[in-house]
């Protein structure tokens, strides 16, 4: 069923003056509608400024066809099923997350295997290459400095080669989080219209009024923060155990690589108060989209399932990774008692 949308936008907010408290200004809703639980600044409306304004931004994307096709998605998915709004977003990202991010993962662990195997052919270029930089540098006459640098040119030259002819070039990883990312703030946007009252379906029936009553167990109010803190500090707990994952798989880490590891950590930190100050629908999706993260970076974990993918063996793998990864997590935690 095709379900086209009708954006109504909330009216803008008068500027805060420092020291001063801003208005309690309830949504501008349609006739009949419950008043918000969110706080003033989640439930209203980004302002409508000029193009050039400090909102101007968040509008454009907010109205963008990639924001609309995410709420014709979720509306499309909830109309077809029938399911209550919970179950509307919980099925959502699993099929997006089944049908999108999973095949480019696996396609990631592809590539990054390759590029894995190739490692003991590059340190025997590498090798050979310094020993004959360093015979022509002592006829020519080269200084350090420029045996260094022609030592890399003619290197970085070779290790390109190798990529082209495997086809596994390291940039080709990166395609999952090109797409995996806006993926994610599309949805985000287009869950924080419905519940703001942004958006509403073409018969007229209001989303977020659907919404108000869509939740289940301790949130049954989606258009509300989650109060209990379970929504949020789940999804931090998940993140940085996928975190955690990535950390004992990487051997040796360089000082970059650490420094990576660490900023994420924070990150997933931080998005435990993100997630208490946006409407549990938000914080659902979220939560049901790092689970499905998690589920399937173990499930590229399988021998069986990497084998299927056809993803090259490589000297890292193991024929027990769970048991393994447990090992692991058991050790690392444990002696930090």
């Amino acid at each position: 069923m095709l379900c086209r949308l009708s954006l109504r936008w909330l009216r803008p907010l008068p500027a805060l003056r420092l020291g001063a408290l801003g208005p309690q200004l309830a949504p501008v809703l349609t006739g009949g509608m419950r008043r918000s639980a969110l706080p003033v600044w989640a439930a209203s409306s980004v302002s409508a400024v000029a193009p050039g304004g400090a909102g101007g931004w968040y509008e454009a994307l907010a109205t963008s066809a990639p924001v609309q096709g995410a709420e014709a998605l979720l509306l499309c998915a909830h109309t077809a099923t029938g399911l209550p709004w919970w179950g509307s977003i919980l099925l959502t990202t699993m099929a997006l997350r089944g049908a999108v991010t999973l095949p480019l993962a696996a396609y990631q662990h592809y590539i990054l295997a390759k590029v894995e195997n190739l490692q003991p052919e590059i340190k025997n270029i590498a090798r050979h290459l310094n020993q004959e930089v360093a015979v022509r540098a002592n006829q020519l006459g080269w200084s350090k400095r420029v045996a260094r640098l022609t030592y890399l040119k003619i290197l970085r030259r070779l290790v390109s080669e190798l990529y082209i002819r495997d086809n596994c070039h390291p940039f080709k990883a990166t395609v999952l989080v090109w797409i995996q990312i806006p993926m994610w703030i599309f949805m985000s946007v287009a869950l924080r219209n419905f519940s703001t009252g942004a958006a509403h379906s073409e018969a007229g029936f209001s989303v977020q009024e659907q919404l108000a009553t869509g939740g289940v167990l301790w949130f049954p109010d989606l258009t509300a923060l989650d109060s209990t803190w379970i929504l949020p500090v789940s999804v931090g707990v998940i993140n940085l155990l996928i975190v955690e994952m990535f950390a004992l798989q990487k051997i040796g880490m360089s000082r970059f690589q650490t420094y990576i590891t660490y900023f994420v950590r924070a990150v997933s930190v931080l998005m435990i108060p993100i997630a208490a100050t946006v409407p549990s629908s938000i914080a659902l999706y979220w939560l049901c989209s790092s689970f499905m993260g998690l589920s399937q970076n173990l499930l590229l974990r399988s021998p069986r399932f990497r084998q299927l993918c056809r993803i090259p063996l490589t000297k890292s793998d193991s024929h027990t990774p769970y048991k393994d990864l447990f090992a692991a997590l058991h050790a690392k935690f444990s002696s930090r008692k």
